[in-house]
């Protein structure tokens, strides 16, 4: 795998256009932006410049809009910085193009993207320090209860809403128990929201729950907590959520 690093141009100055900014700001142009960076081999070779107008099919290739396996797939968060920067992390199973991606919009980036091999090892019962951006929901049953305390509406079941802040905790929890790993102590919890745009049409974006947790957790099992690194935890994984990052505890 690959672990990539992107300091993204916010800009400092409000009088003055701030397009890093105001890109990020919208989840999925982010994402259609990082798929560029694996094009097909038949984009990359009929247009090496990338000349040729955008296309999602030139990029819906084996990389692209796949399950996260081992050789295939990506898992991006944008995280914040002090001095109000912000640094996207991508972790892909293949090595990205970024000169490819970022071809004529350079001036989002304030520098060179760092590209690393990645490849973890981990050992039972090894304490890591995690931080993980979500999308926590849950899928409505007939036997479900609103906000009070009562069933919910027919129209509702099998639909995916938000899980609730007291409940946010306690979702981590049972996905760590399905991930191969357990919680060593109470994470921090930083509930948010993020915002998705697909048309540009203000009247129909939409806010999606965004929660971010920090804290230390032990390995349990090790073949699928590897797995949980590959796959990601949680929906939402085209809009920056599910990427689990560690690093030793010590």
């Amino acid at each position: 795998m690959y672990l990539s690093c992107l300091l993204i141009d916010v800009g400092t100055n409000p009088d003055r256009p701030r397009p890093g900014r105001l890109w990020l700001r919208n989840r999925y142009r982010v994402h259609q932006r990082l798929c560029m960076a694996f094009p097909s081999g038949q984009r990359k070779t009929e247009d090496p410049d990338f000349l040729k107008p955008y296309n999602p099919q030139d990029f819906a290739h084996e990389n692209v809009h796949v399950a996260r396996q081992a050789n295939a797939g990506f898992l991006f968060r944008i995280d914040p910085q002090p001095g109000g920067r912000a640094v996207i992390l991508v972790q892909s199973a293949n090595r990205p193009d970024w000169d490819y991606a970022f071809h004529n919009a350079r001036y989002l980036l304030a520098s060179r993207p760092d590209v690393r091999v990645f490849t973890p090892a981990f050992r039972p019962n090894q304490r890591l320090r995690f931080r993980l951006l979500a999308n926590p929901t849950k899928r409505l049953r007939r036997d479900s209860r609103n906000a009070q305390d009562r069933p919910v509406d027919e129209q509702w079941v099998g639909k995916r809403v938000a899980v609730p802040v007291d409940g946010l905790g306690d979702w981590l929890s049972r996905r760590a128990s399905l991930s191969g790993f357990r919680l060593a102590d109470g994470p921090s919890i930083q509930p948010g929201y993020v915002y998705v745009n697909k048309n540009g049409d203000a009247a129909k974006g939409q806010r999606l729950r965004s929660v971010r947790y920090d804290g230390l957790l032990e390995v349990a099992d090790v073949e699928r907590f590897q797995e949980t690194l590959i796959h990601g935890i949680g929906p939402g994984k085209a809009f920056g959520f599910g990427l689990l990052s560690v690093a030793p505890a010590g």
